[in-house]
């Protein structure tokens, strides 16, 4: 018996050897334009653009929300923000949901997150601090963060020298060095760059002097040097090859000539969303291109499938698994995808100045600053059952239409696009598809039912 057990250990083992070990890079408000790949005119992004040719590039990726916060905790749950408490920045997502975190950690994964964190609390005893949320290791900031920031390492606050995106990195590649030739490894990579105010810059300064939107772009082609370092650390420790890489971003950008289509950061507008993404993982993904729409929430569902990871009674997901996707199995979505923004306002979040005070407090042994901090309103669920909530800037995809509800007060505006023939969203379609109009309107009210439902706490009674 002791025999086959010690076997039993081994195979164990060796199973969770041989899987990838995963890497999710997010940037901070960089839209689809920002990359040399993805056609912009001047900015210099060379580790991206050779990390796109070996790559499985997706064209028309969509952030979850058209700010950070919300599409953070998409990326967390493979559900949209609103189901899962995250409406709009500044929400804490339920602890009731399983992120993926959570679910790779299940399956033999040692998990880590690096950087801005802007989906709970940074402190330890949170359950909606990293820690809480599924990670082993974590150094993160509250929000988004540059120059001599003070951040929590694994609950205990600190101030760090130099630029918060280079910290991130460091940190990150001394776990990777520390940990992933000897175990699987999940590691999350949240930039505090290229959010203003843009004080951080890349090793050339000078770069972009006298053009639009400098200091902007400067903090991208930082990002850019960071992800030739993280690619170069991967290849010298041997695992590039059985590494799953993926890089995007977690809302459109700041230049509405770059984003990709109609508005920028903070819309429901295709420039709000759309965001560059690509996967690289040289042992099993062949260079391609993905035209098919694809989502920030496709993530979640997409690595438990490559992993075999199984949920326990799994909450309802709008993601999907992308994997017949990349293998060239299907080209065509059956699952529209949903977009609410503006359910409600954000919440500031002032992540030095916060962290600062904890720190003091956590110095002095004094009681905590912050206690409303802990958990804000994760164990409040609203009472939806009159049906009546209509709010903000709703949107539904079912390529290659789109449908925008549009509230104000008890008005609704109705707005029908055909995004492969007008995908700047310019000319509406309302009265010449009545009937598809209509459609897609039944399409989106029942969707936003099924959201308000998981928001009201209802997916966690059938568990």
């Amino acid at each position: 018996m002791k025999h086959l057990l010690f076997l039993l250990c081994i195979l164990a083992t060796l199973t969770a050897a041989d899987r990838p070990h995963i890497i999710l890079v997010m940037a901070d408000d960089q839209g689809y334009g920002d990359c040399g790949f993805t056609g912009h005119p001047y900015v210099k992004t060379p580790n991206l653009d050779a990390m796109s040719k070996n790559s499985v590039v997706f064209d028309r990726f969509y952030a979850g929300a058209p700010v950070c916060s919300p599409t953070r905790a998409s990326v967390m749950t493979g559900r949209n923000p609103v189901r899962v408490n995250v409406p709009n920045h500044g929400h804490y997502l339920r602890p009731h949901e399983t992120t993926i975190a959570e679910a790779l950690k299940s399956s033999g994964y040692l998990t880590a997150h690096f950087g801005k964190w802007h989906i709970g609390s940074v402190q330890k005893e949170s359950p909606t601090s990293p820690g809480g949320q599924g990670f082993d290791h974590w150094l993160s900031g509250l929000n988004f963060f540059d120059r001599e920031p003070y951040l929590s390492l694994n609950g205990t606050f600190q101030q760090f020298k130099g630029q918060g995106t280079v910290i991130s990195m460091d940190h990150a590649l001394e776990h990777l060095k520390s940990h992933a030739p000897k175990h699987p490894t999940f590691t999350v990579i949240w930039f505090p760059s290229p959010h203003d105010p843009h004080r951080e810059t890349s090793a050339n300064p000078s770069l972009y002097r006298g053009k639009p939107h400098a200091p902007y772009y400067q903090e991208i082609t930082l990002i850019d040097e960071q992800i030739g370092r993280l690619r170069t650390t991967l290849r010298d420790l041997k695992i590039a090859d059985n590494t799953l890489l993926w890089y995007t971003s977690d809302n459109g950008g700041l230049v509405k000539e770059h984003s990709g289509g109609r508005e920028k950061k903070g819309s429901v507008y295709e420039g709000g969303l759309r965001v560059p993404s690509l996967i690289e993982y040289p042992a099993k993904f062949k260079p391609t291109r993905i035209t098919v729409p694809t989502s920030a929430t496709d993530i979640y569902p997409t690595l438990l499938a490559l992993t075999d990871t199984n949920v326990k009674n799994q909450t309802p997901l709008d993601g999907i698994n992308l994997l017949p996707f990349i293998s060239g199995d299907k080209v065509k979505r059956a699952k529209s995808i949903g977009f609410w923004h503006r359910f409600t306002g954000g919440q500031s979040t002032q992540s030095d100045r916060i962290i600062k005070k904890l720190m003091e407090a956590q110095q002095a042994k004094q009681a905590n600053p912050f206690p409303d901090r802990l958990l804000k309103n994760v164990n409040d669920f609203p009472n939806y059952e009159d049906g009546s909530h209509q709010s903000g800037h709703a949107a539904l995809l079912d390529w290659p239409f789109k449908i925008h509800g549009i509230y104000n007060k008890k008005k609704i505006t109705w707005e029908l696009y055909d995004l492969s023939k007008d995908p700047m969203e310019t000319s509406p379609l309302n009265a010449q598809q009545p009937q598809r109009l209509a459609g897609m309107q039944k399409q989106l009210t029942t969707w936003q039912k099924s959201v308000l439902n998981s928001h009201a706490g209802n997916d966690y009674k059938k568990q």
